[in-house]
């Protein structure tokens, strides 16, 4: 690896950071495609501009080796919009990679088991949220954003912003989780974020410029559903369908 090839990869890194901004993808898209391009640009000593075929499909092996079918897509179609819109050239190995085709329906937990997740939650930002999620039936970033200007409760229903395809889209808002919401917020006082960081403590959430981590949410409702003893997977939106108020 050479000063040069380093300098020019870091040039046409930049390059390829200001198309994704430009293209409007969603910020999780431009991490996911500038990863792709660190990571191939690791493995090839930062000369990315000339593979070849056989170097692709050799890259793209190793890489389903240690990750996942979606990782290895996210990888390809990062270096793709690479190719397209940096490099100006066209995608030289198409057909590479065709992932197997699965169909997962998500686990689905009763009522019942909704509220033992619940109660088993002590931390209330989290406890709140839980709830506010599966009875909206939002999306982990979606209940993430949620601002308090998006709860509407005079039309009883909640504004849910940036949500998938980048569209918004209204949702009914049950009168439970309006009042639960309603005795939240004063808890933080956060102006604009429904869900604040807990970074500096209850003081702190009042002025926090950023909403709950989306890794602690995770790792938080892993452990309850542990300890609940649920044999489920626990991803925050997997029951938000049998968990909606009726």
């Amino acid at each position: 690896m050479t000063t040069t090839s380093t300098a020019h990869f870091d040039r046409q890194y930049q390059t390829h950071l200001k198309h994704l901004k430009l293209k409007g993808l969603q910020p999780k898209t431009i991490e996911a495609y500038a990863r792709a391009i660190r990571r191939i640009g690791a493995r090839f000593e930062h000369r990315i501009d000339q593979l070849s075929e056989p170097q692709l499909t050799d890259y793209f092996t190793e890489l389903l080796a240690t990750h996942s079918w979606s990782a290895v897509k996210l990888d390809l179609y990062g270096l793709k919009f690479y190719y397209q819109h940096v490099l100006r050239q066209p995608w030289v190995a198409p057909g590479l990679i065709k992932p197997p085709k699965s169909q997962r329906l998500p686990d689905i937990v009763t009522v019942e088991e909704a509220r033992r997740i619940f109660s088993a939650t002590r931390v209330l930002s989290y406890r709140v949220f839980f709830f506010t999620l599966y009875s909206l039936g939002l999306r982990l970033g979606e209940g993430l954003r949620l601002q308090v200007g998006d709860i509407d409760a005079a039309r009883g229903r909640v504004h849910i912003r940036d949500a998938k395809g980048n569209k918004d889209r209204f949702v009914p808002l049950p009168q439970a989780t309006l009042q639960l919401l309603r005795r939240f917020w004063p808890v933080h006082g956060n102006p604009v974020l429904m869900f604040p960081n807990r970074h500096a403590g209850r003081k702190g959430a009042a002025a926090a410029a950023t909403p709950l981590d989306p890794g602690g949410v995770q790792t938080t409702l892993h452990k309850v559903v542990e300890a609940c003893g649920l044999k489920k997977r626990s991803r925050p939106t997997a029951c938000a369908i049998a968990m909606r108020p009726t």
